[in-house]
C-alpha cells in the first residue's frame, strides 16, 4: 500500500475504517480551489496557477500557490503544502478521517466503513460535534414556531425581520426547559460526552442541563457553512444570565477567530474587496438586507488579530494590490462604541486595506438605523465612513483643551506618531497638513515633528503585516525558490536550477514531456533530493504511465505517495511553482498556441538536462581515456571512443522527436 503524501498518515493508520474506494472518490470530486478559495482570496498567477495570502502564517505579499489541475497547494513562505485533505487538516486541526468525512458530507458522498469488531466504526469526535450542532440548530429553528417562542418572534418583528428572514439566518428559540435539547439529542443517538463536548449543555452536581434556556438563538457558522456554535439573547428580564450567551470554547468553536455571517458574506467580500465590521447579529442581518452584503461581526469578543487574518485572506489584502481594499468598522455612538473603535484602531496596521469608521450621528447601530430611516440610511452610513486615522485622532483631540498651549502640544505628541506610521508617504504629508489645522500649529512645525518621529522608528511603517514572498522575487535569489528540504536549487549554479525547473515542468505537465525523459538513468540528477524524486517517477512507470494511472492529477498523487517522505513536500512545491510562460490567452486559437508554448518549454528543459547528462558522461570518458590504464589497453580505448561517438550522435538528435 502506498504511503500518504507530505507526511500525512496512511489510510490504514488513521482512516482505515473508510473504504479506500470512497476515499479515492472524495479525492476525485473535490476541487482544491473551491475548498481553499473559501479561506483564501485566490488570484490568477499564470500558467494555470492561483495565488493568495497564506492562511498558516502572516505575510505581506502572496506566497501561497494553488495548482487546480493537479489538486495541490504550497506556500513558499512557510513551506506547508499538500492536497485538499492536507489543507483541511492544517486549517481546522482535523485528523485524516475527519477531513474525509467533512468533504464527503459537503459533496454528498456516502462513505462506507470497514466492519470492526462486528460493527462499523464510529464517526470521529469532531464530526459528531458538528452533527450535534446541526441537529440542535434544526431543533431551535422548529421551536421558534411554538407558542412559547412568541416573545422571540415579537423581538424579531419589532426589528424588521419577518419569518422568511428568520429562516434564511436559521434563527431559533431554546425552550425554557432544563433538558429539552438534551433529551432530543439523546433520542438522536448522541452520548452525553458528545453533547457536553459541543458546549450545548452545562454540568452541575446533579448532572447535565441545557446551556440555552428561554432565549432567541442564532446559529454561528464557519466559512464552510457548518454550524460551529450559537449565540443566544435573553428575552425575559427576570433571566439572571447575561444579555448574550455564546457557546464556550470547543474543538470547533473559537471566539477569537469566528465571525458571524462570514458564510454568507465571504464571496461578496472577495469580489468587492471590502468588509464591513458591525457589532451584533441583528446588525449583520440589517446590513445584508439593506444592501451591504459584506457585513460580518465578532461573537462576544473584540475584533482581534485572528479576525484580521481571516478578513485579509478573504479580501486578498496584500502589499502588491493595485487598488487597496476597504475595511469599514461601525460602532455605536456612545462611549463604549468609541472605546471599541479605538481598540480597532490598534489593529489598523495589520491591514494593507484602507480602514474606515462609520458612526451614525445619533448613535444608532445599523439595525436601529434601518428601522428608523430605511435601507438607504444604512448604505449611506457605510459610504460616508471616515478614515480610521482621522477618527482616532479626532476622538483623542475631543478630550484635550486645544485652546491651551499644553493641550496643543499634547495633541501633537499623540498625533505625530500616528501620522508617521502611515505606509503611504503621500498620505503622511497630507495628514500632517490637516493635523496642523486641527491643532492650530504651524504646518512646518507639525511636518518636522512627523519626520522626526518617522526617522526615529515608526511602529509598523512600510514593512506592513507579516512576511512572506513570492517565488521568483529577490528573496529567493537567483537559484529559485527555497525548497525547505535537501540541497535543491539553494546549492546554486546553472545545473541545479536546470534540474529544479525540469522536475517542476515534468510534475506539472507530464502529458507534455518527451519520451527522452523516461530514458534518463539514475545519474541524470546531481542533487540527492531531485534524484529521489526522479526515482519515484521511474517507480510509477515514468511519464508514459500518465494515462494508465488516470491523468496528470492522479499520476502526481502516485509520485508523491511513492517518493521518500523527506522529499514529499518538495514534490508539492515543484508542482505549484509557476512556470515562466505567459498566462493562457482567452481565444480558442490562442489556447492552442499556449499548449504548444508549454510543450516547447517542457521539451526544451528535458533536452537540456539530457544534454547535460551526455556532456558529463563524455567528459568522464575523456578523463578515463587519458589515464595510464586506458593508454595501455587499445581495445578499451576504442570502446570508449565508440561510446563517445554514440553520445555525440544522441546529442545531435536531441530535439528531433515530436
Amino acid at each position: 500500500m502506498r504511503g500518504a503524501p507530505d507526511g500525512a498518515p496512511t489510510l490504514l493508520g488513521v482512516a482505515g475504517r473508510i473504504k479506500r474506494e470512497d476515499v479515492e472518490l472524495v479525492r476525485e470530486r473535490v476541487r482544491v480551489e473551491e475548498v481553499v478559495g473559501e479561506r483564501v482570496a485566490l488570484k490568477p498567477a499564470g500558467s494555470g496557477s492561483l495565488k493568495g495570502l497564506c492562511p498558516f502564517h502572516d505575510e505581506r505579499t502572496p506566497s501561497f500557490h494553488v495548482r487546480p489541475p493537479l489538486g495541490v497547494w504550497h506556500c513558499f513562505g512557510c513551506g506547508q503544502g499538500g492536497d485538499t485533505i492536507a489543507f483541511l487538516r492544517q486549517a481546522d486541526s482535523l485528523t485524516f478521517t475527519e477531513a474525509i468525512e467533512h468533504l464527503a458530507s459537503r459533496y454528498g458522498i456516502v462513505l462506507h466503513y470497514e466492519a470492526s469488531a462486528g460493527r462499523e466504526a464510529e464517526v470521529s469526535g469532531r464530526g459528531r460535534i458538528i452533527e450535534a450542532n446541526r441537529v440542535a440548530a434544526e431543533f431551535f429553528a422548529n421551536a421558534l414556531a411554538s407558542p412559547e417562542a412568541q416573545p422571540g418572534r415579537k423581538f424579531l418583528t419589532a426589528r424588521g425581520f419577518d419569518r422568511e428572514v428568520a429562516e434564511r439566518y436559521g434563527i431559533g428559540y431554546s425552550p425554557n426547559s432544563w433538558d429539552a435539547l438534551l433529551r432530543h439529542l439523546r433520542s438522536k443517538g448522541f452520548t452525553e460526552a458528545e453533547i457536553a463536548s459541543s458546549g450545548l449543555v452545562s454540568q452541575s452536581q446533579r448532572g447535565y442541563y441545557d446551556r440555552f434556556r428561554g432565549r432567541l438563538i442564532w446559529p454561528i457558522r464557519d466559512l464552510t457553512g457548518s454550524v460551529v456554535g450559537f449565540g443566544a439573547r435573553k428575552l425575559d428580564e427576570s433571566d439572571q444570565g447575561p444579555k448574550y450567551l455564546n457557546t464556550p470554547e470547543t474543538p470547533v468553536y473559537h471566539k477569537s477567530s469566528v465571525l458571524y455571517g462570514v458564510d454568507l458574506a465571504k464571496r461578496d467580500i472577495a469580489r468587492e474587496r471590502r468588509a464591513v465590521i458591525v457589532e451584533g447579529y441583528t446588525d449583520v442581518m440589517a446590513a445584508h438586507l439593506a444592501g451591504v452584503p459584506t457585513a460580518i461581526a465578532t461573537c462576544g469578543t473584540a475584533f482581534g488579530e485572528e479576525h484580521v487574518r481571516v478578513v485579509r485572506r478573504l479580501m486578498g489584502d496584500s502589499a502588491g494590490s493595485t487598488v487597496p481594499g476597504k475595511v469599514v468598522f461601525t460602532f455605536d455612538g456612545d462611549q463604549a462604541g468609541q472605546k471599541a473603535a479605538m481598540r480597532a484602531f490598534e489593529q489598523d496596521q495589520s491591514f494593507y486595506a484602507d480602514t474606515y469608521v462609520a458612526v451614525a450621528p445619533d448613535g444608532m447601530d445599523p439595525c436601529e438605523l434601518r428601522q428608523s430611516q430605511g435601507d438607504g440610511a444604512v448604505r449611506e452610513l457605510v459610504a460616508n465612513a471616515v478614515p480610521m486615522f482621522k477618527f482616532a485622532i479626532l476622538t483623542v483631540f475631543a478630550q484635550l483643551n486645544l485652546d491651551a498651549p499644553e493641550g496643543r502640544v499634547a495633541a501633537l505628541r499623540y498625533a505625530a506618531p500616528v501620522v508617521a506610521r502611515l505606509r503611504d508617504k503621500g498620505l503622511r504629508s497630507e495628514y500632517a497638513r490637516l493635523l496642523a489645522g486641527w491643532i492650530g500649529l504651524p504646518e512646518r512645525s507639525v511636518s518636522d515633528e512627523v519626520r522626526r518621529v518617522s526617522r526615529s522608528g515608526r511602529r509598523g511603517g512600510d514593512a506592513g503585516p507579516g512576511g512572506g514572498g513570492d517565488p521568483g522575487s529577490a528573496e529567493y535569489g537567483s537559484g529559485g525558490p527555497r525548497s525547505g528540504v535537501g540541497s535543491g536549487p539553494r546549492a546554486g549554479g546553472r545545473v541545479a536550477r536546470l534540474e529544479y525547473e525540469t522536475l517542476m515542468a515534468v510534475l506539472q505537465a507530464p502529458d507534455a514531456v518527451p519520451a527522452t525523459f523516461d530514458q534518463l538513468d539514475g545519474t541524470a540528477f546531481s542533487s540527492p533530493d531531485f534524484r529521489s524524486i526522479h526515482d519515484a517517477i521511474r517507480a510509477v512507470g515514468g511519464v508514459g504511465s500518465v494515462a494508465e494511472l488516470g491523468g496528470p492529477a492522479k499520476w502526481l498523487e502516485a509520485v508523491r505517495a511513492t517518493a521518500a517522505s523527506v522529499v514529499a513536500g518538495l514534490v508539492t512545491e515543484l508542482a505549484v511553482t509557476p512556470m515562466p510562460i505567459e498566462e493562457e490567452p482567452a481565444s480558442a486559437a490562442a489556447r492552442g498556441e499556449e499548449v504548444d508554448k508549454r510543450r516547447d518549454y517542457v521539451h526544451g528543459l528535458v533536452f537540456k538536462l539530457a544534454d547535460e547528462l551526455m556532456l558529463r558522461q563524455i567528459g568522464q570518458l575523456r578523463a578515463q581515456m587519458g589515464s595510464p590504464a586506458a593508454a595501455a589497453n587499445p581495445a578499451e580505448q576504442a570502446a570508449m571512443l565508440e561510446r563517445m561517438r554514440l553520445l555525440e550522435a544522441q546529442r545531435r538528435d536531441l530535439g528531433g522527436e515530436s
